[in-house]
Formats: C-alpha cells, sequence, structure tokens
C-alpha cells in the first residue's frame, strides 16, 4: 500500500507546524510588549512590518534559536565519544556501533560516499558543521538583536546609543545568553538521565519496556 506524503513527512509537519504557530505568538505578544515598552518611554509605537525588523523581534527569535543549536551542536559532538551507562542516548559502553563503521559505496549511497576524497570527508561531518553553523549565525544574530533594541530604547529616552564594544561589556546580554545556555543544557541532562530508568512505549528515544536499567543503547 502507498503510503501518502502526510504519512511519510508526518514528524517534520507536525513539528514544522507547531514551530510556526509558536513563532506567530511569539510575534504577537512581543510586538505588544515591545509597542507598552515604547510608550512607556514616549516614543511612537511600531506596526507590525516594523516590529518584524526590529532589534526586539530579531533578538527574542535568535535568543532562542542560537541555545537550541548550540545544544544539538554538543550533543551530536559529545555523544561520539562520551557514554552513559543505561542511557537510551548512548553508544553502548564498549565495541563498536553501526554509525561507526567506515562508509561504503554503493548505489544508493550519497553522492559525497560514492565520490571520496574531500567531499566524503566533509560530508562525513557535515550535521556537525551545519549545526555550529546554525549556532554562529544565530548567536550573532542574537548579539544584532540585543545590541538595537537597548539603543532603541536608549533612543526612546533621549539616550545616545551604546557602540557595539560598549554593549558586550554590559551584563544584560551575556544574562540573555547563559539562561538560555542552562536551560539547554538541563533538558539534555534530563533525557539522558531518565532514559535510563523510565521508558515510552513506541518511542525510539526509549529502550524496549523489558530493558534492564543497565542496558545502554537502545
Amino acid at each position: 500500500m502507498k503510503q501518502t506524503f502526510y504519512k511519510r513527512n508526518s514528524l517534520s509537519i507536525v513539528i514544522i507546524s507547531l514551530f510556526v504557530l509558536a513563532w506567530a505568538a511569539q510575534f504577537y505578544f512581543g510586538w505588544l510588549v515591545n509597542n507598552e515598552e515604547l510608550e512607556k518611554e514616549g516614543a511612537k509605537s511600531l506596526n507590525a512590518w516594523s516590529y518584524a525588523r526590529s532589534g526586539h523581534f530579531i533578538a527574542a527569535t535568535f535568543e532562542n534559536f542560537q541555545s537550541e543549536f548550540l545544544q544539538m551542536f554538543l550533543y551530536v559532538v559529545l555523544t561520539i565519544g562520551l557514554r552513559q551507562i543505561g542511557s537510551a542516548e548512548s553508544k553502548p559502553l564498549a565495541g563498536k556501533t553501526e554509525v561507526d563503521r567506515p562508509p561504503r559505496p554503493h548505489v544508493h549511497a550519497p553522492m559525497p560516499v560514492n565520490r571520496g576524497g574531500w567531499r566524503l570527508l566533509l560530508y562525513s561531518n557535515s550535521l556537525t558543521i551545519a549545526f555550529l553553523l546554525l549556532f554562529l549565525v544565530s548567536w550573532s544574530m542574537h548579539l544584532y538583536g540585543s545590541w538595537q533594541n537597548v539603543n532603541d530604547l536608549r533612543r526612546a529616552a533621549g539616550e545616545n546609543p551604546a557602540s557595539l564594544g560598549h554593549f558586550l561589556l554590559e551584563p544584560d546580554f551575556w544574562f540573555e545568553t547563559f539562561q538560555n545556555w542552562q536551560s539547554e543544557f538541563l533538558s539534555v541532562a534530563s533525557i539522558v538521565i531518565l532514559t535510563i530508568f523510565l521508558r515510552q512505549k513506541g518511542s525510539p528515544e526509549s529502550k524496549p519496556v523489558d530493558a534492564s536499567h543497565w542496558q545502554t543503547g537502545k
């Protein structure tokens, strides 16, 4: 029986849909909050298009993006060599797994595998590289947005804007950054540790329900 497009892509479709809905809600309520702040300073409120280009919206969006991409980058890298006994998210304590074997060219392999050389080397690390680049871009946009937002509020209050170097010496940006990072590290630690003892039947993120607590990996 041929599967429908939704059946074949349902996980991505649902998660992306939830992301779009949550991002739209963030935009709407952030727009209201930002206009309240501007009005308190005696400045003119922004329309939706102006808010979409504002430092407030850019900072709020990429503040979350950068921490998520950092989480995924570190998770991919650290799980190469580090282990956690009993965790469904860890490779076995000893021996090699399927992901450790050298890639073999075959008719259905991705093009870089069959071409070999530098293409294969790059492709073999492409997931890590992608998450690292996404993190660096998002971190830079978070910095830019936070800087612009602070300067928008300073201008509204009749103060001179701060230079980027001066802004980096202030605690606000680093407070925003580390409050997000610590929550991401906690969420990763939670799934690594909780999957030792807890189960969810049918989820690929869980060990089989009847597996020993100390079985490492799925």
